[in-house]
């Protein structure tokens, strides 16, 4: 009897230890998630710093570039997770050479722009919203057009059910939904197989969800670029995503596309690993997505190699 008192105490203190670092464990994922770290922005003078003021009262800042003969149109580029409107000089020199007027911000808790965390979409969703309402109350552009890289393109996929005047936009490696990143993210540092992996991560994020939910007012579970992708009407999207991307697997992108076929392109890029494909194929990145904004196609086109 005396052993079997003893094997329950047992059990209920293994249970108690467990509970509390699945607890702790998912405070520590959230808080991670929440707080990025911030990239320092360093100056431009080739760009005008600009900001509207969030619907939180947060400020946001931006770089605009015009084009020296522009053709008409805007672009509005976002940057992915700890990271900068620095980091999207590249993309900023490939539009202006083509005449787009570039709008490049700092997402909330990144760069220059105010906030004390990072919202996954659920705040940033609107934040686009305004940035669209600034280019067209500003620069009066014939028709605005977005790109977004890995977080930018989640974000840029969630905009879609509050900001319906994008022409087009380009998710280049974006998540599928908030969720299901995480529980990548987490299997990735786990010494099991990625389906063990994501099942043994699931208390963990649940656990942080529950208290970013309780701490901050925040629902993770409707940040999902899915669903956002599954009630859009009528915008192109072109999914772009590299075959070796580590960081956030193709099969995100491959799920977007299964959301809404009618409006989705898909490209899959051999050899290019997170964000990379604009590195890994240059020529054809631009020709792909230029031609995608000027001619608007539907439908679903997938490639896992070059043409």
């Amino acid at each position: 009897m005396l052993v079997v008192i003893a094997l329950r105490r047992v059990c209920w203190i293994a249970l108690l230890i467990g509970a509390l670092a699945i607890g702790i464990s998912g405070v520590v994922l959230s808080e991670t998630a929440l707080h990025p770290a911030r990239r320092l922005v360093a100056p431009n003078r080739d760009a005008q710093t600009v900001q509207v003021i969030a619907q939180d009262g947060v400020q946001l800042r931006a770089w605009l570039f015009r084009a020296d003969r522009s053709n008409g149109d805007a672009i509005l580029i976002l940057h992915g997770i700890a990271d900068s409107r620095g980091s999207q000089l590249g993309l900023a020199r490939m539009f202006l050479a083509h005449g787009y007027t570039v709008l490049v911000p700092d997402s909330r808790a990144h760069g220059e722009s105010g906030g004390e965390i990072a919202t996954y979409g659920l705040l940033e969703a609107d934040d686009v919203h305004r940035w669209v309402s600034w280019l067209m109350d500003e620069e009066h552009p014939l028709r605005v057009f977005g790109l977004g890289e890995s977080l930018g393109g989640a974000v840029l996929i969630q905009s879609l059910t509050v900001e319906q005047r994008f022409n087009a936009i380009v998710a280049d490696s974006a998540y599928s939904s908030f969720e299901r990143i995480a529980q990548d993210r987490v299997a990735a540092r786990l010494p099991f197989s990625p389906q063990a992996g994501r099942l043994l991560a699931e208390p963990a994020i649940w656990a942080g969800f529950l208290y970013a939910r309780l701490r901050y007012g925040l629902d993770f579970r409707q940040a999902s670029p899915e669903k956002a992708l599954a009630r859009s009407t009528h915008t192109p999207v072109l999914l772009i995503h590299g075959l070796y991307d580590r960081l956030t697997p193709p099969e995100h992108s491959r799920i977007l596309a299964a959301s809404n076929p009618r409006d989705t392109t898909l490209w899959l890029v051999p050899g290019a690993g997170h964000t990379g494909a604009f590195g890994a194929e240059p020529v054809e990145f631009e020709r792909r997505v230029l031609d995608f904004y000027q001619n608007l196609p539907s439908g679903i086109e997938v490639r896992d190699a070059k043409p």
